[in-house]
């Protein structure tokens, strides 16, 4: 399908300088991996989205483009790396993801610590924001990560009931829910958010319904965005939203309690993420 014009965006721009500083420390981003059309916009604030655990996923999402093989042993010295390189980049808010390692005892969850940890070691004043996997559904690794109490707690919903079995076969709608529930229970002290992918042949009816089931799960800030074929091994895009229905989905999010939404064909999870605190 042609590219309408609310989708097309320069993707260039700003980008060298942010990039050459997290080649120096050897990190990876998920701005890069899953090939963001707003990689452009974001270096040039300079701001980026770190992803640790490793550039392989063990699982392999219809959505996504990041490398699905066996995962390589984690490296000691990210989580300073990490820190180090949001020091050098001065970040106010620091979001940190990963990919999935269903390899690992804990799923990642003490390199998410620790990076937490070794942040706030360096950058005493700046927010955090962690945006992980779904744990498998195991709580305890899941309490790991909430220990060291993030400003923001998100997992991604990303879809509709009815599309998981093509968009993330190895996930589980309900267990997405219990994970965001479990946050909201186990501390008041950080928000928890989520976010949604639209375009992918979903109907109104559903992405509202997902709205609902979030907002009664605990969740206080959410996202909605256009998915966009990454590449073409990735599913195929269904429909190019109109933004005014994503209009019509943030004036519902936000009747049904929201205190943030962000709804646009451009938004991203990651995308100006600090805007969500002020």
């Amino acid at each position: 399908m042609k590219l309408p014009p609310w989708l097309k965006t320069n993707t260039f721009h700003g980008l060298r300088p942010t990039k050459r500083l997290l080649r120096k420390y050897g990190l990876s981003t998920v701005c890069e991996e899953a090939r963001c059309p707003n990689k452009g916009h974001c270096f040039n604030r300079p701001t980026a989205a770190f992803m640790i655990l490793g550039q392989d996923c063990t699982r392999n999402c219809g959505f996504c483009s990041v490398n699905h093989s066996l995962p390589i042993s984690l490296s000691t010295d990210e989580p300073e790396r990490v820190a180090m390189a949001a020091k050098e980049l001065n970040l106010r808010h620091v979001v940190i993801t990963s990919v999935t390692r269903d390899d690992l005892p804990d799923g990642g969850a003490e390199q998410f610590a620790k990076t937490i940890y070794s942040i706030r070691n360096h950058l005493k004043e700046a927010t955090i924001e962690v945006l992980t996997p779904d744990f498998k559904g195991n709580i305890d690794n899941l309490k790991i990560v909430l220990k060291a109490m993030p400003n923001v707690f998100n997992h991604n919903i990303e879809t509709v009931p009815s599309l998981y079995n093509i968009v993330r076969p190895q996930a589980d709608y309900q267990r997405s829910l219990d994970i965001l529930r479990e946050a909201r229970d186990y501390s008041d002290k950080y928000k928890v958010k989520s976010g949604l992918m639209v375009g992918l042949g979903e109907r109104f009816e559903e992405v509202v319904t997902v709205i609902n089931d979030l907002r009664k799960s605990g969740c206080e800030l959410l996202t909605i965005g256009q998915y966009m074929r990454p590449s073409k091994k990735n599913l195929p895009v269904v429909e190019y939203i109109h933004p005014d229905v994503f209009e019509q989905y943030k004036e519902i999010a936000k009747v049904s309690g929201f205190s943030f939404v962000a709804s646009g064909p451009l938004v991203r999870s990651s995308m100006n993420a600090d805007e969500m605190l002020l």
